[in-house]
Formats: C-alpha cells, sequence, structure tokens
C-alpha cells in the first residue's frame, strides 16, 4: 500500500498551537507530514531559522511520524523533493482564503500531481497567529495558552528591557 505523505509549509514565527493543532489533523489523514520552514523573503522573522527549526522540533517530538525540514525555493519543488503528494494550508478566516487559493491554483499550475489540502483549526485557536502572539508577548501578556512553554520563555526574553 502506497504511504500517504504531506508536507505542512510556513514560516511558524514562532510555532503556536494552532499550528500543532493542524498538525495532529493532518496526521489523521496522512502517514506522514513534513513540516517545512520556509523561507519567505516577504517577511522578517522574529526567530532565526535555527530557533524555529528548535521551537518546531521540540513541539513535535511525540509524534514519529512528523518531521520538520528547512527548504529555500519554492514549495513544490521540496513536495517533489520529498515525495509528497499533498501540500496542508491553514485557514482561519475568509482573509485567509483569498491568498491560500490563489497560491493553490499557482501550485496546481506549477505541478499539477501535488494537491492542496486546506485544514482549519480547532474554535479554541481559530483567531490565534504567530503575529498575535507576538503583539502579546510584546506587551507582556500570558502567551502560554497560544504557545509552547519553550516559545513562550523565548518570546518572553526576546521582549524584556
Amino acid at each position: 500500500m502506497k504511504k500517504r505523505k504531506a508536507i505542512y509549509p510556513g514560516s511558524f514565527d514562532p510555532v503556536t498551537f494552532g499550528h500543532l493543532d493542524l498538525i495532529e489533523r493532518a496526521l489523521s489523514l496522512f502517514d506522514s507530514v513534513i513540516v517545512v520552514v520556509a523561507s519567505n523573503p516577504a517577511k522578517k522573522t522574529l526567530f532565526t531559522t535555527r530557533e524555529r527549526i528548535q521551537f518546531l522540533q521540540n513541539a513535535v517530538k511525540k509524534y514519529p511520524s512528523v518531521r520538520v525540514e528547512y527548504w529555500e525555493g519554492l514549495t513544490v519543488d521540496f513536495a517533489k523533493k520529498v515525495g509528497a503528494s499533498t501540500i496542508i494550508r491553514g485557514i482561519r478566516a475568509t482573509s485567509d482564503f483569498d491568498y491560500e487559493f490563489q497560491m493553490a491554483l499557482t501550485n496546481r499550475h506549477l505541478a499539477p500531481n501535488i494537491d492542496t489540502v486546506f485544514l482549519m483549526p480547532s474554535e479554541h485557536h481559530f483567531f490565534l497567529s504567530s503575529r498575535l502572539a507576538k503583539e502579546i508577548a510584546q506587551m507582556r501578556g500570558d502567551v502560554t495558552k497560544h504557545v509552547p512553554k519553550l516559545v513562550a520563555r523565548r518570546l518572553l526574553e526576546k521582549f524584556k528591557g
């Protein structure tokens, strides 16, 4: 039987419980998931690539069928390289859908054999984004309900002083 492999790309700056919720949902649909810390020249990140990979590896260590990798280039090229047939994308609101739909169509044009699957996080994490987690931490708010403990600690360290 063919193994079903998906990739879940993003900047993950930082990883949130919403991201982890989507990884768990993807695992119910696929045999393995590769979380791809993707380079996006349009985004200025708070955390280095190495830190973001470390956060993710720590957060997904309980899932043996999940691994974390870094990729600089087109997402569909990474999917082809690792033999994944599906790209997982999270959708929180209609504003996400417009961008994600455009990206999915572009990826389909570039790689017709690779599908995009949109997943919604649970209602507990629906409003959450990495940007909001950073803003809460910057204002000295409690982010422990939104991000893993390691990430919460590092966010507070970044915004001290």
